[in-house]
């Protein structure tokens, strides 16, 4: 076993006796409006492409600039942050890092052009990579031992949740009000759950601090670099599609303008469900769980330009994907920490930044494709991309060593 250095303490120095459970719940829920924050600001783009792209004088494809250099500070600053914050109190560089991400939509939304969309969307990446590097690891220090599962699945609930309230709230908004308007909206609930942060978060000091060589270690674990693999190229094959989403609506479904915020909330509810489903799954089986979900958004991303021509076929499919894309997140941070239970902290930050980086890596190369060759084609190169993603957890191996 490769030794890493610790990065906490199991859990936190306000638990005792005489702390009530709900304390615990109200800071594991503080936690999960975090993560729905910084992925709500992340990918408020993708509803709003259409309407950014000719005011900042740029093509759609540039516009998707926007998640890509996102993604890719967010890549980098998560394995960072964590050496970088030392043994700072966990819930004050939470609370920081909310501060920078509140900036960053703030700055973004005021962008006179897309040089300063630019200098605001890296601010929004350093908070974004941070506080989801922190937060994905704390449940084992806000809750007892047996709800560590559940409160997991409900801090990473705010992913699937900002795909079902926050991009499609914020597309609604940005065709209301403009898409300044729904940038502003999202600086404005970074400072709110800044505040909730500081409120309802016990002290969360740290035993020793994150070492980048630690982290680099333990990425040459076998079962930990399998799921990093899977990570990366799941993640990768969806955002190459998912940022060009509302073009495939209008383009091979027909959907009319007017109905793509309806169809994002479709899409968030299946992810919402696939979350849970998938947090269930994963505690049971890891490589189980992941292959079904790569099987399905190879399938779905596959099929899409040759049956989901009409809008009721590409409201199934783009349901089925949600729902398969909802699992991601917990299921592979579940691969990652089986596999690292000595390193938690560490191997969050690996997981969110492979996850970032692939988030830039995917739009980018869904843009030139677009650019290029078309909204049909993307979907085949994410498509392409999962059934890889489902090879790779087939044959690597499991977080216990062996292939189960």
């Amino acid at each position: 076993m490769t030794e890493t250095v610790p990065s906490s303490p199991p859990r936190s120095v306000e638990d005792g006796p005489d702390r009530p459970a709900w304390r615990g719940w109200a800071a594991v829920a503080a936690v999960a409006a975090a993560t729905f924050t910084v992925v709500t600001s992340e990918m408020l783009p993708v509803g709003l492409l259409t309407s950014l792209s000719p005011e900042l004088g740029v093509s759609e494809g540039v516009a998707g600039l926007t998640l890509t250099v996102t993604g890719l500070v967010a890549a980098v600053a998560a394995p960072l942050v964590t050496p970088a914050v030392g043994r700072l109190d966990r819930r004050a560089a939470l609370c920081g890092l909310m501060l920078v991400l509140a900036i960053g939509n703030l700055m973004s939304a005021w962008a006179p052009h897309f040089g300063v969309m630019m200098a605001g969307r890296t601010l929004v990446g350093v908070g974004m990579g941070g506080v989801w590097a922190l937060a994905a690891s704390l449940a084992p220090r806000l809750v007892p031992p047996p709800a560590v599962g559940g409160a997991t699945s409900l801090i990473f609930s705010g992913v699937a949740v900002a795909s079902v309230l926050g991009v499609p709230a914020g597309t609604y908004l940005g065709e209301a009000a403009g898409w300044r308007m729904a940038l502003a909206s999202a600086g404005l609930l970074a400072l709110l759950v800044a505040l909730a942060l500081f409120l309802l978060l016990p002290r969360l000091p740290v035993a020793r601090a994150v070492r980048l060589g630690g982290m680099a270690r333990l990425a040459r674990e076998r079962a930990v670099r399998t799921g990093l693999v899977v990570v990366a190229l799941l993640v990768t094959g969806h955002f190459a599609a998912y940022t060009y989403v509302r073009p495939v609506l209008e383009k091979i479904s027909g959907a009319a303008p007017a109905l793509i915020s309806a169809l994002l909330l479709a899409y968030g509810v299946a992810g919402i469900a696939g979350n849970f489903v998938s947090a269930a799954g994963a505690a049971r089986s890891p490589r189980a769980t992941l292959m079904a979900i790569s099987a399905v958004l190879g399938a779905v991303a596959v099929l899409f330009p040759e049956i989901g021509t009409s809008v009721l076929v590409g409201t199934a499919l783009l349901v089925l994907w949600g729902l398969a894309y909802g699992g991601v997140s917990v299921s592979t941070q579940t691969w990652l920490v089986a596999s690292a239970p000595h390193a938690r902290e560490a191997a969050s930050g690996l997981f969110v930044g492979v996850f970032n980086a692939s988030i830039a890596l995917g739009s980018a190369i869904g843009g030139r494709v677009v650019d290029a060759l078309g909204v049909a084609e993307v979907l085949w190169v994410g498509g392409g991309l999962a059934l890889a993603a489902l090879v790779a957890v087939t044959l690597g191996p499991s977080p216990a060593g062996g292939r189960e």
